[in-house]
């Protein structure tokens, strides 16, 4: 599975899910036309290569912005920011990738993953083959910012066309250069290495030559034909021997003890103390510095060049004194270093563990990086290239160890591809967002329970609000019951009194009635007439009164008490005496009235 795949679900959670404090994140959900389309302020930005963050550039204009644009442009400054620590480039270099957060914060919200494909991945990872680049200038140098100019056309022709094509194109070709570069720089590495790896060897022969007769030379004063027999031809011999033997081989042995000889010799102070050595030596110089050319060099040594030290040790064997001088002439004619005769070995695992790494100096856009290309054992030095195969310098093992003590020189850290760095980023961002969505949902629910608790709160509330007014509803309600009921009682009551002071009257008024006199019965029907009757009989043993009509017919008997209630209840009226003259006087009245007629 690609990694753009891999990543998908997590980009795409990341982007939905993920709040960063202080972004510029929409007060509420946004409608889709209330959305400013920033394709065209984002191709703006990467025309004129601004290193900006792509959040403050969203800062810097008055419009709205959705959260997955404002979480787009948070993850491609993420991940370029990271990659820019990271990646081990050139921070000049760096930068300018980092450009591609513009295209990235667009692409990531128009497609998620996708915004990162496989070809685009593959070419910032082979980035690493350049972290040995330096801002410096050389021609090497410019081969890669002539490559990195086509960049921007094709980002914008993206932008334009919202068509990969023309960046894959771009990868394509980067690719297609990087292959053949590969197999030229092969080349070059191959021939700078046998190049140096010579000239180290001569450079070590001259020096240790130099080194040999500076020492035996100095401070001395030789007959003038050995000084320049040691000078003009043993020097080169010497030289020569170290180059083919080294400094361990049989010739250049012979060759430092005949150095010896011809200094003793040159030298009066040391020769002229001894004549039997003096013989001696006279009688083998000539030989043995035959012998040690002849092993040296396929030439045989000039006729006359001995010539001057044989007049020298005639001199010295007749007791004269010849002609001295400075063995060695000034230091700006004949340079050496005494350091150079001293056994200088490096650990192999020191410079295996230092050996094809990068290191650099300064810092910011002033660095310089340099690699360790290879160890020149014969002259325990460093041989820096620019990683292409391109010689930057060399610098004794002595003085590399001393910039690394002294921070002055430094190891670059181990790159990190782009690949890693995409992955690495998105793994951390989708645990937080994941932890943020998590909390938002504890959040949520705690919320929800809050508002439930709250709500069964108030229903409780409202319930035993409810149970009380009907509870004082009900008190209330009994209250006026009772009250309606005392009301009742005290109204029976006084009906009871008064109906027991209507039947006391009409009890009184039932005993008061005399035979003859007149009761009238109230009729059931309103229309019908009242019935007039009057006593015509009291029995007072059972107490029953009789009472009939005028004729003496429509006989009625009552008991004193049942009178006395349909009395009290005004069903039966009682006459009194002005009752029965009104009632005389209506009669006569009415039958005068009917004679009249």
């Amino acid at each position: 599975m690609t990694l753009h795949k891999r990543l998908s679900g997590k980009i795409r959670d990341v982007l939905a899910g993920i709040r960063v404090p202080d972004l510029p994140y929409p007060a509420g959900q946004l409608e889709p036309d209330a959305v400013c389309d920033w394709r065209p302020l984002l191709l703006d930005c990467w025309n004129q290569q601004r290193n900006e963050r792509v959040i403050h550039v969203l800062r810097s204009v008055d419009l709205s912005w959705s959260v997955k644009q404002v979480n787009s442009a948070y993850v491609s400054y993420r991940i370029m920011d990271v990659f820019l620590k990271t990646s081990g480039l050139h921070p000049e270099l760096a930068s300018r990738i980092a450009r591609l957060r513009f295209y990235f914060a667009w692409r990531l919200h128009a497609a998620g993953a996708e915004a990162f494909p496989d070809f685009l991945v593959s070419w910032l990872d082979s980035l690493q083959e350049w972290r040995g680049w330096s801002c410096s200038g050389s021609r090497s140098e410019k081969v890669l910012l002539d490559m990195l100019a086509r960049l921007p056309e094709a980002v914008s022709s993206v932008f334009e066309s919202e068509q990969t094509a023309p960046l894959e194109d771009f990868c394509r070709q980067w690719h297609s250069d990087s292959t053949r570069r590969s197999t030229q720089v092969g080349r070059l590495r191959q021939r700078l290495l046998d190049t140096e790896q010579g000239a180290a060897r001569q450079r070590r022969a001259d020096q240790v030559a130099r080194a040999l007769l500076g020492r035996a030379l100095q401070g001395r004063q030789l007959a003038t034909p050995v000084a320049r027999f040691i000078l003009d031809i043993w020097f080169g011999l010497l030289k020569q021997a170290a180059l083919e033997g080294g400094v361990e081989g049989d010739a250049f042995r012979h060759g430092s003890k005949l150095l010896e000889w011809l200094v003793w010799l040159g030298d009066p102070s040391l020769s002229g103390e001894d004549q039997d050595r003096l013989y001696h030596v006279g009688e083998q110089i000539g030989d043995r510095i035959h012998e040690v050319w002849n092993r040296v060099f396929d030439t045989p040594l000039p006729a006359d060049a001995l010539t001057g030290i044989e007049g020298v040790l005639v001199s010295l064997l007749r007791g004269e004194i010849p002609d001295l001088a400075e063995a060695l002439p000034d230091r700006a004619q004949f340079t050496w270093n005494s350091a150079w005769l001293e056994t200088r070995e490096v650990e192999a695992g020191v410079v295996t563990a230092a050996q094809g790494r990068w290191y650099v100096q300064g810092e910011g856009s002033q660095e310089q990086r340099r690699y360790f290309f290879a160890f020149l054992e014969d002259t325990a030095e460093i041989l820096w290239t620019n990683g292409a195969g391109v010689k930057l310098g060399l610098q004794a093992w002595s003085e590399f160890e001393a910039a690394l003590a002294d921070g002055s020189l430094g190891s670059l850290p181990a790159p990190t591809p782009f690949g890693k760095v995409l992955e690495d980023t998105v793994d951390v961002l989708a645990r937080v967002s994941d932890k943020q969505v998590k909390l938002r949902e504890q959040a949520a629910r705690e919320a929800r329970e809050r508002a439930e608790a709250l709500r069964s709160k108030r229903a409780a509330a409202e319930k035993a609000r409810r149970e009380l007014e009907a509870a004082q509803a009900a008190e209330q309600e009994q209250m006026r019951l009772q009250l309606e009921k005392q009301r009742l009682d005290d109204e029976k009551a006084e009906q009871e009194r008064l109906h027991q002071e209507k039947l006391l009257i009409a009890r009184k008024q039932v005993a008061g009635i005399k035979l003859g006199g007149w009761i009238i019965l109230e009729p059931d029907d309103p229309g019908a007439e009242s019935l007039r009757l009057k006593l015509a009989v009291r029995i007072n043993a059972s107490r029953k009164l009789v009472f009939v009509d005028r004729l003496g017919l429509n006989r009625r008997e009552f008991l004193e008490d049942p009178l006395a209630e349909e009395v009290a209840a005004g069903r039966i009226r009682i006459l009194g005496a002005a009752a029965e003259f009104d009632d005389t006087l209506s009669r006569v009245v009415g039958r005068i009235r009917v004679g009249r007629k």
